[in-house]
């Protein structure tokens, strides 16, 4: 009965995964395209950071609304929207036009990609079993830097099709059109999946539930799991104001703080502008994109490794590993710039092992943790809020960049990189509970004994 449920489980997994996938190749599409798109358009660096940040304007209203809407009308049906999202975007990026309809059709991706970064996650820890659920949950963050890594592999396959120029005048919409093909796998796999049984459950579709949660658990587990759901499920739907009660309150904070360091701690410089860093360094352009590829396949082969070992090592302990890694890694990437010697392969080796303590830590875990936290009956929201801080994060940073480059250089920008990863370390160590082993019920039973 075992492999049997677990059968299902990592194909229900698998489907949600996509949707990370979607999430990293729609985010860092950008990475290859924002020189060629500044240089069209001759952008100003604040411009510049606009261009490259505007989607994350769209993926902020995309979380906010996402925790609402799946309330609402299921967890399936918004991930089938945010899909629908990612495919009109594609499409209209690819139809030449001026720079406003860009960032209008970026805006559009963005909401699918909001939404999407909250839902799947929280479908997966809905639908698994406690004792593999950090397992399952960073198999979303496999499908992001999968993501990642496979549109660095087409923004440079596209960019080697022909010349500067033409990269310049439409080469770089292939590379936002070509999101369209994952847009349509996605939204074809949803259609055979079923509907969270904890959604399901909040419904009143009880036989639903049940048989969806014998079919991952099997029949024993699944009795004891709906026992619990109808316990922790005797709180009606709450008001936003229950955030702020005791037990809720900490838990938001941790979901939003965690949420806010696992991106000024500067991962999207990396995914935004990583070609244009290895540029700095006296890289051409092709090598530079391919030096990119490399970041990208770093970051997968670690995060397959955090995959492993999140549930016998646990939350807090990788969160502390990565985050204190990173704050070495950042301090030598800015002394490289700092001393003139970024034309060698520090900073090239400072990013990649950078790379490599975000993807065991910060990367899967902020989306293991968020996901687990909140009790079910306010769980859709409390995300929203808690991911709508992890997007504008990654907007201050993403739009920021260029300027802080301009004015302070890249040392002193890395080093701010740097204090933060610091602060991430001090704040994991004192605040985030270890969450290891336990089901999302006991989880919340833990909120109410914080007064």
């Amino acid at each position: 009965m075992e492999n049997y449920s677990l059968k299902y489980v990592y194909q229900y997994t698998f489907v949600a995964a996509v949707g990370g996938l979607l999430f990293g190749y729609d985010t860092a599409v950008v990475a290859g395209a924002i020189g060629f798109i500044q240089e069209k358009y001759n952008l100003s660096p604040a411009m510049t950071g606009w261009t490259a940040s505007c989607a994350l304007v769209g993926c902020m209203a995309g979380a906010m609304l996402a925790g609402v809407l799946s309330d609402k009308l299921g967890r399936k049906k918004v991930l089938m929207i945010s899909g629908f999202a990612f495919a009109i975007s594609s499409i209209g990026i690819l139809i030449p036009s001026g720079i406003e309809y860009f960032i209008f059709f970026r805006f559009i991706g963005g909401i699918g990609i909001g939404i999407a970064s909250i839902l799947a996650p929280m479908y997966i820890s809905e639908i698994a079993p406690a004792a593999i659920r950090g397992r399952l949950i960073s198999i979303y963050q496999l499908g992001i830097v999968t993501g990642i890594l496979l549109i660095y592999f087409v923004n440079a396959g596209i960019a080697g099709l022909h010349d500067n120029a033409w990269n310049v005048d439409s080469g770089w919409r292939w590379m936002f059109g070509s999101g369209l093909v994952p847009s349509l796998v996605f939204i074809f796999l949803l259609l055979p999946i079923p509907e969270s049984p904890r959604w399901l459950a909040k419904q009143n579709r009880w036989d639903e539930a049940d048989r969806i949660l014998a079919k991952v658990n099997g029949r024993e587990n699944a009795d004891k799991e709906i026992i619990s759901i109808r316990e922790s499920l005797t709180e009606k739907q709450a008001p936003f104001s229950d955030l702020l009660k005791p037990g809720l309150r900490t838990a938001l904070f941790i979901g939003i703080v965690l949420s806010v360091f696992s991106q000024i701690t500067g991962i999207n410089v990396i995914m935004y502008y990583a070609p244009e860093i290895f540029k700095a360094t006296g890289s051409g352009s092709s090598s530079a994109l391919m030096q990119t590829v490399w970041v990208g396949g770093i970051n997968l082969l670690l995060t397959i490794i955090a995959i492993k070992y999140v549930d016998k090592l646990g939350r807090k302990k990788l969160l502390l590993i990565g985050s204190a890694g990173m704050a070495v890694c950042l301090a030598i990437v800015g002394l490289a710039f700092y001393t003139e010697s970024a034309g060698g392969y520090w900073v090239l080796a400072g990013i990649l092992l950078y790379i490599s303590f975000f993807a065991i830590s910060l990367g899967p875990l902020t989306f293991v943790v968020v996901a687990e936290i909140f009790p079910n009956h306010i769980r859709g929201r409390a995300m929203g809020v808690a991911i709508f801080f992890l997007w504008l994060s990654v907007y201050v940073v993403s739009q920021t960049f260029p300027m802080l480059l301009e004015s302070i250089g890249s040392a002193y920008t890395f080093w701010i990189y740097m204090i933060t990863s610091v602060m991430a370390f001090i704040f994991i160590l004192n605040v985030v509970p270890e969450t290891k082993g336990k089901t999302l019920e006991q989880i919340q039973e833990m909120w109410r004994k914080v007064q």
